[in-house]
């Protein structure tokens, strides 16, 4: 017997439904991709209230723009992200070529982001922790999405991320020395 998931699983496209759909008992919302609806923002927001969102939007730049449109207009939905290398065949990426313990694991680790964000990482931070202006800063912030199960991103992209989960650059300190 599949695990049941109560909270509506969003996704880009119908072969992300599907996988997912193989290893849990689930409902999904499929984008269409970057050029969603006000519809699909409106069944969104009412699942949320009823239920419950997690967005799994794949671990690429549209999939990026996607979830950041939706958390803006939807918050409070959680979030689940793989990373690039476990979603991805030699010419697509995507949630659809995640395998189970990689899904699993993604799903375990669900990330909220706060409505009140209070910048607790400037961007002087940043550079100071090595996530901005490095010539290894790519590879850090990699290491740290992946550590905090935020996915990875450019320095702007990372800082919301880190913003809006109160996570302090004392913690990110913390997390990059382990």
């Amino acid at each position: 017997m599949k695990p049941r998931i109560r909270e509506l699983i969003v996704v880009e496209g119908k072969h992300d439904s599907e996988n997912l759909k193989k290893y849990y008992d689930c409902d999904t919302i499929e984008t269409g991709g970057t050029g969603f609806t006000e519809e699909t923002i409106r069944l969104i927001a009412r699942a949320k209230e009823k239920r419950g969102v997690i967005i799994f939007t794949d671990p690429d730049s549209p999939g990026n723009r996607i979830r950041s449109a939706l958390n803006q207009a939807v918050p409070g939905c959680q979030n689940a992200y793989v990373d690039k290398q476990d979603a991805r065949t030699e010419k697509k990426v995507g949630i659809e070529h995640a395998g189970e313990a990689v899904l699993k694991e993604a799903l375990e680790h669900l990330v909220t982001f706060r409505e009140d964000t209070e910048e607790r990482i400037s961007v002087r931070d940043m550079y100071e922790l090595g996530l901005s202006g490095k010539a290894d800063s790519g590879r850090k912030r990699e290491k740290l999405g992946r550590a905090l199960h935020i996915g990875f991103g450019n320095a702007r992209a990372m800082r919301q991320r880190l913003n809006c989960l109160g996570i302090t650059a004392e913690e990110v300190r913390k997390e990059l020395e382990e």
